[in-house]
């Protein structure tokens, strides 16, 4: 289970062009629960943005619920960790465990999130967190990282594996995320 003193955020690529060719936004409304209870809980963020002069930036709402301290790291790689600098970064945290979802699941999430397995992380992936422009690939994205040892978990799931009871001195601040 997924413990809020070992966890990381990663952020794939949840940025305007990107959401405008979604049917719906609720990657982003899903997006900016798990970001505001990272912050109420001080799990850090990591954001990527695909090509961000084509692609435009993170939306600004997600950017908004944002823990203080984020990074933004530009890409250009579909596999984030491809990135210089990038699997040292996430290093850098010290954190065991990654919580991935953004856009596009069955491109950069998968690619990023199976690398990630790769290297020794344990990773979660928010399924309601996670778009693609097709259903289908959306369904083999998922697939694809449970096959490569990505646990598939949900934005609920999350955040009350993150408080652990009632009693965590952040209860009501997550509880009302999901009102």
């Amino acid at each position: 289970m997924l413990s809020s003193e070992n966890s990381l955020v990663l952020i794939i690529d949840i940025q305007e062009k990107l959401v405008a060719a979604l049917d719906k936004d609720i990657v982003v409304s899903n997006a900016i629960k798990v970001a505001s209870a990272a912050k109420y809980l001080n799990i850090p963020v990591l954001l990527t943005e695909q090509y961000p002069k084509g692609l435009g930036h993170t939306v600004s709402k997600l950017m908004e619920s944002l823990p203080e301290g984020s990074d933004v790291i530009e890409k250009t790689f579909f596999n984030a960790l491809l990135e210089d600098g990038m699997l040292e970064k996430i290093k850098s945290y010290g954190k065991k465990q990654i919580v991935i979802f953004g856009i596009e699941t069955h491109i950069c999430v998968h690619q990023t999130a199976s690398a990630l397995v790769a290297e020794g992380f344990d990773v979660y992936v928010i399924k309601d967190a996670c778009a693609s422009r097709n259903k289908y690939e959306f369904k083999q994205g998922i697939e694809a990282m449970q096959a490569n040892g990505v646990k598939v978990s949900c934005v609920e799931i999350a955040l009350f594996e993150w408080l652990k009871g009632a009693k965590n001195p952040k209860f009501k601040e997550v509880q009302a995320l999901i009102k």
